[in-house]
């Protein structure tokens, strides 16, 4: 049987909505928690009962930590938001090809000198600025290898499942086979036996012959 599309609006019966709260509430908990094994992802989550009581769950570490980190990325996005919106490699803006051109190189070059710096082998340090920007760079990319490797990953595992639905299959099959083969043994070995047997109808004259 179907289940029912639940429509999304305040609960108005006080008892079906401190169930519905507590069963939801745990919930988004459990998925928040898979979510972080899954992903590998920092997840931290605040709520509030319509009481006023705190429930909260930081997958890694403490809350306390997660609100610090938070603040961190949303003072350095503040501080950042007068960078030129070519430093986002993945929303490229319309520029004429000269620029572009000229935008791809100065990336390329910045690329380069981060290498250049993480390694060691950079001449001088890096500013805020650049830092920024190359820690931008290495968040999507970092994004778009985690993306392709769960892409492969799950090519993986359905290939792995038709394989094993191959195997069940030809499973299944020989299995029917040797059921078969043995039900025919089985009817042939217990098939009547029949024997034919010629009684003569008179006696033969040497019994009366004393």
């Amino acid at each position: 049987m179907a289940r029912g599309k639940v429509q999304l609006k305040r609960v108005e019966n006080p008892v079906h909505r401190q169930v519905t709260f507590c069963k939801r509430r745990a919930g988004l908990l459990k998925k928040a928690k898979e979510l972080s094994v899954l992903c590998d992802a920092e997840i931290g989550v605040l709520i509030f009962s319509p009481q006023g009581k705190l429930y909260e769950l930081a997958t890694k570490g403490t809350m306390e930590g997660l609100i610090e980190k938070y603040l961190k990325c949303t003072t350095a996005s503040a501080s950042s938001a007068s960078v030129s919106a070519s430093a986002a490699p993945h929303e490229p803006p319309n520029l004429d090809p000269i620029d572009e051109i000229n935008m791809l190189r100065q990336e390329i070059e910045m690329l380069q000198k981060g290498i250049r710096y993480m390694f060691g082998g950079g001449d001088g340090a890096m500013g805020l600025d650049e830092l920024l920007l190359l820690e931008k760079h290495l968040e999507y990319w970092i994004c778009q290898i985690r993306s392709r490797k769960m892409d492969i990953l799950l090519q993986e595992i359905q290939s792995l499942r038709d394989k094993e639905g191959v195997l069940k299959a030809a499973n299944k099959y020989l299995r029917d086979k040797m059921e078969e083969n043995n039900n025919s043994m089985i009817a042939a070995n217990f098939a009547p036996m029949t024997t034919n047997y010629s009684y003569p109808l008179t006696m033969p004259n040497e019994i009366f012959q004393y």
